[in-house]
């Protein structure tokens, strides 16, 4: 009877307190709140709502290989449960995207040991965190990453929370990042749907080979999950040389209405063959495209390639139509532009401004991005515009890359 006033106690502070990623750092985390995702999908991926994706000055680089780690806040931990580090190479996934896992923790997160919640403070840091590795081959490039959580004790939920991410070093394995599991789903889809066990850790379909376990004699499987659980779906590809993931794009106005579209056992979320990257360069460039469907999207940045002669430097600013000014609202390129304000407003969407040829950074959603270092044997032209030139050395040959903001 003690132990069950304990764990009443606890739950009855559920509704004022539940838990919310604090590393990595989180997308719109003015807007975010600790709630659970809707029960019937409403909201997922990522909370959907006004300003779901604006960085807000978040910023998530990992280098291939390198580790992280995962930390909330809040008190609200539910006896525990299970969590997922996922990772999409969208910059503003949707329903249609494609989520694969990094790292799986079995029982006891976000708590190690707790029997119902430790308190009612929201605002609180958890002292259990977790560390989760970037594979080696990992595809370099811009997406989100992703904390998706399954409370052991309370209402049956699924908890998501999401923040920009930056992988840093070589190309990386398109066939390595497609061999990851999928991101496991439940409790979003009504009753009858695929859904975790109560007073219980869900022991995940396809959990990969980088796997925490605490707590594991109170594992379960999921129920009317199918065979592989609530997988994801068939979306974009790691970023390639014609449509990688960065911070452009329209930005979300309302929350979608529907519910995920994903299928009980999930289908394949491999991309289909002609969606794979047709050329490889180093990690670091990266085209900023909007997201959109299923399947490959249309770039609204394009990128035109050719080879270079191992002597020829760095190719200069093709001439434009428009002056320009160095606030960066004007159109073309323009030279001489040094790092500008993280954060700062910009009026020129998708604009780019090369950093003394080693880094850049770029106008998304009305604000400068942060600065992201070029990949090893990549530079490009210094200045901010429509376009951006870069060489991509490789091998001792020479290869000349320019990207723009639009098609």
């Amino acid at each position: 009877m003690y132990a069950q006033a304990i764990v009443a106690f606890g739950l009855a502070t559920l509704a004022s307190a539940h838990m919310k990623m604090s590393s990595p750092a989180p997308y719109g985390a003015t807007s975010l709140n600790n709630s659970p995702l809707d029960a019937n999908g409403a909201d997922f991926p990522c909370k959907q709502r006004t300003g779901v994706y604006d960085a807000e000055g978040a910023s998530n680089v990992y280098a291939q290989g390198a580790g992280g780690k995962l930390a909330f806040i809040g008190s609200a931990v539910h006896g525990g449960g299970s969590c997922q580090v996922s990772i999409t190479y969208d910059a503003k996934p949707d329903k249609n995207s494609v989520w694969k896992v990094i790292k799986s923790i079995e029982g006891g997160c976000p708590a190690k040991n707790a029997a119902g919640n430790l308190g009612d403070n929201a605002n609180q840091a958890n002292q259990d965190t977790y560390d989760f590795t970037i594979p080696e081959d990992m595809p370099a490039g811009n997406g989100t990453i992703a904390w998706t959580w399954f409370n052991k004790i309370g209402n049956r939920e699924m908890y998501m929370n999401c923040g920009p991410v930056t992988i840093t070093g070589s190309a990386g394995s398109q066939t390595a990042y497609e061999a990851l599991p999928d991101m496991f789903t439940a409790n979003i889809f009504g009753s009858g749907g695929c859904s975790t066990k109560d007073s219980a850790d869900v022991a995940f379909p396809n959990a990969g080979t980088s796997v925490d376990k605490f707590g594991t004699s109170e594992l379960a499987a999921p129920i009317n999950c199918g065979s592989s659980g609530g997988g994801g779906s068939t979306g974009s590809p790691a970023p390639s040389s014609t449509a990688g993931a960065g911070n452009g794009g329209a930005q979300p106005t309302t929350a979608p209405t529907s519910a995920p579209a994903v299928s009980q056992p999930a289908a394949s979320s491999k991309p289909a063959a002609s969606s794979k990257p047709s050329a490889s360069i180093p990690g670091g460039v990266f085209i900023t495209v909007p997201n959109g469907s299923g399947s490959t999207p249309t770039a609204s940045a394009t990128a035109s390639v050719s080879k270079a002669p191992a002597a020829t430097a760095a190719p200069s600013a093709a001439p434009s139509s428009g002056s320009g000014s160095g606030s960066g609202s004007g159109n073309g390129t323009e030279t001489g532009a040094g790092a500008q304000t993280v954060g700062a407003a910009c009026t020129d969407e998708g604009a780019w401004n090369c950093i003394g040829g080693t880094s850049y950074q770029r106008c998304a959603s009305g604000a400068w991005s942060a600065v992201q270092q070029l990949a090893s044997g990549t530079s490009c032209t210094a200045g901010m515009g429509s376009s951006i030139n870069m060489v991509v050395t490789r091998n001792g040959r020479k290869r000349a890359l320019r990207f723009r903001s639009h098609a």
